[in-house]
């Protein structure tokens, strides 16, 4: 089993079913997001086994001298013509099996059954339990549909110098216009210049490219941001950086610049403005360390270590370029990434837009919904049995008899005793047809046929009760108005209203009562 060829082929032969698997895993037809991040984070899986076989296998090719002796010894001379080293290295073969039964074929094989499986499968449901994906996204992430920069958003609010703070929904359109200049050019160099920039920058460029590995596994983003480092190194040298052509040339000034500071050899400590230090200047605090220093006789360290105070601007001057160099890279780091991520950002401004206009209470049924593991997919024979029951189940309704309580059609008798199948058309009702007597005589008190008198300028009232035809309604009408039965007419008295305290008036008198105050 140590043989080194034996090993070449074991490994040619891993990584060709590794490319089969591969193959097969990407070729399914990915329904929802999350399966397809599923497939795509075992696919990369798949391609790091394979090159970690490849570097193996090429490791073996170049050892010549281990490949020589392997095949000094299986190429005996022609007069040593017998089969001693075949049956020796057999048996070992065979001891190692009987030894190891489950030895790396079988373990092999589990490896990339597990791979080809599909979470659910077996009917569990290990799909919110077991799925190691789900953990790598937070809750607002959505399982990578969107992004979490509520962080963010927050420490960029507490820079200085923004201006006025933005909302959410406007700090994600300031990282949209990243497709067009570098993110945050629209901020003071005062601001950009900070260590406060630098860090949020920082934290914004690593959230960034760790929600960009999780949710495209199979995207060589290191090696792209390699090359935009090297390009933005190039740029940064040549003063050519958008947004940052001056700050490579960045220099200290020795008097109230703020960056380095004016340094006040008896005090110890660095002041930001010329008039800071003029004013301290008179502080007894300030005379009493002169004084001290005088009497001492020694020029005091300064808290760089060193003696002169030129050392000390020399070393604040280094520090503030390098920390502006370092806002500079991780800015242009961040649009580029920001930049890949643009339908992403899109998505993640209508999600924010859609839940702001949610209830609490949706939200939490919505939150609830998300928390239900997903179904099972069906496969196509599991797609034909359900066609088959369906089929089976078809209720046989040749005369389209209703359907009664239990969803079956009911008795044909019945049907006939009731008179289901003599039609009544209401003209009034716009021509809808009623099965049956009984459901005709009910419908003259359904909101259909009342809405129809109103339309007329009709009361609904048993008067017109089996009249259906327009034509007759009016005529009607006009004949009760010829006997003066005009209250039938007077809708604000067949309206009846009820008081706090329970009375019952009609439209005239409530209304009428209510002018004077009494109700």
């Amino acid at each position: 089993m140590d043989s080194i060829i034996e090993i070449q082929r074991q490994t040619h032969e891993e990584i060709e079913r590794f490319e089969r698997t591969l193959y097969t895993l990407l070729s399914r037809s990915s329904s929802t997001h999350e399966r397809n991040l599923q497939n795509e984070h075992k696919a990369s899986q798949i391609l790091d086994r394979i090159s970690s076989r490849v570097t193996d296998l090429n490791n073996l090719y170049q050892d010549e001298d281990a490949r020589k002796v392997e095949l000094d010894v299986l190429s005996a001379p022609p007069q040593h013509n017998d089969l001693s080293e075949f049956y020796s290295r057999l048996v070992k073969i065979q001891e190692h099996y009987s030894k190891y039964p489950d030895a790396l074929p079988v373990g092999f094989d589990l490896e990339i059954a597990a791979f080809l499986d599909e979470p659910g499968q077996d009917g569990e449901d290990e799909y919110e339990e077991e799925d190691p994906i789900a953990l790598l996204f937070s809750g607002e992430e959505g399982y990578g549909k969107y992004l979490d920069l509520y962080a963010n958003h927050t420490a960029y609010n507490n820079l200085k110098n923004i201006g006025k703070r933005p909302g959410y929904l406007q700090y994600l359109d300031l990282l949209l216009a990243a497709q067009n200049e570098p993110v945050h050019s629209d901020l003071s160099k005062d601001t950009r210049y900070t260590k406060e920039f630098e860090t949020y920058i920082k934290n914004l460029h690593s959230y960034l490219l760790s929600f960009t590995k999780k949710t495209q596994p199979l995207v060589d983003v290191d090696t792209r941001q390699r090359n935009a480092a090297l390009e933005i190194d190039k740029k940064w040298e040549a003063h050519e950086l958008p947004g940052w052509e001056d700050a490579s040339e960045f220099k200290s000034q020795a008097n109230g610049d703020k960056n380095a500071g004016i340094w006040c050899s008896a005090c110890q400590k660095h002041y930001s403005k010329q008039t800071v230090y003029d004013a301290h200047l008179t502080a007894k605090k300030h005379i009493k360390a002169v004084a001290k220093q005088a009497s001492s006789g020694e020029p005091p360290a300064n808290p760089n270590g060193s003696t002169h105070p030129e050392h000390t601007h020399h070393t604040s001057q280094s520090s503030a370029k390098l920390r502006i160099r370092n806002s500079a890279y991780y800015t242009h780091l961040a649009t580029d990434l920001l930049v890949s991520l643009v339908p992403t950002l899109n998505e993640t401004k209508s999600n924010v837009e859609r839940r702001f206009s949610l209830t609490a209470r949706e939200r939490e049924q919505e939150l609830l919904e998300q928390a239900k593991p997903a179904p099972p997919p069906v496969s196509s024979s599991a797609d034909a049995a359900t066609e088959e029951d369906e089929e089976e189940e078809r209720i046989y309704n040749p005369l389209k008899l209703p359907l009664g309580w239990d969803g079956k059609p009911i008795p044909y008798w019945l049907y006939k005793l009731h008179g289901l199948g003599v039609e009544y058309r209401c003209e009034i009702c716009s021509d809808h047809v009623y099965m049956g007597r009984k459901n005709f005589d009910r419908h003259f008190q359904e909101s259909r046929h009342a809405f129809g008198m109103r339309a007329l300028g009709l009361p609904n009232t048993k008067h017109f009760h089996e009249i259906t035809r327009i034509e007759d309604a009016l005529a009607l009408a006009e004949k009760l108005k010829q006997e003066g039965r005009h209250e039938i007419f007077e809708q604000e008295t067949m309206e009846e209203l009820e008081d706090d305290d329970g009375n019952v008036y009609n439209r005239k008198t409530y209304d009428d009562l209510k002018k004077q105050g009494l109700i």
